[in-house]
């Protein structure tokens, strides 16, 4: 089986972006939910966004449309908790979508960027779409969650900081060699 695609999203600081291309993450995501510990304002993201265009994937992440509209068409993928009719759309939620095969990609996350994991339905591999696993992922536990659902990819937040929005790098590059290691083993 193929590696799995790897995203590390909540980025804040230009070196976050740095070290996700250097350390071979297939892409980043920015929080624009304000009530997010990860929040950037969308001066903030698009600053972000430029640095990691044509470098990596960028995803614009939050709850609801209204908040990552203003960035949407500078990024690859729009990644909410609602349906809107946008090719690039990630739907983000806990349930499987009716329509899974229209989107970009399915990101299950029962967690709504609280880091907290949840146990994941088998139902999620059977989904005919990119699958991304969300919510709770860290070095620690990500290569069972591979092992166990086999999933288009992972996202990881929480689970490579050392203070909300701010990354670590030791744990990206721990998360990302458990990630890897996974889908080779």
């Amino acid at each position: 089986m193929a590696d799995p695609f790897v995203k590390v999203c909540g980025l804040t600081r230009p070196e976050h972006v740095d070290w996700a291309v250097e350390l071979g993450y297939d892409a980043v995501g920015f929080v624009l939910a304000p009530r997010s510990k990860r929040y950037v304002s969308p001066e903030q993201a698009r600053a972000l966004i430029e640095h990691a265009t044509g470098r990596i994937m960028t995803f614009a992440v939050a709850v609801d449309w209204d908040d990552v509209a203003p960035v949407a068409d500078l990024v690859d993928i729009v990644q909410v908790y609602e349906r809107v009719a946008r090719d690039d759309l990630a739907l983000a939620g806990d349930s499987p979508p009716t329509d899974a095969e229209r989107l970009a990609y399915f990101v299950h996350d029962a967690s709504v960027g609280s880091g907290e994991f949840a146990t994941i339905p088998s139902w999620v591999q059977d989904l005919p779409t990119r699958t991304i696993l969300a919510g709770g992922l860290a070095p620690s536990n990500v290569a069972a969650v591979i092992e166990q659902h086999r999933p288009y990819g992972v996202d990881v937040s929480s689970g490579v900081e050392s203070s909300p929005g701010v990354k670590d790098r030791d744990l990206m590059v721990a998360f990302i060699d458990a990630a890897r290691g996974a889908m080779s083993g």
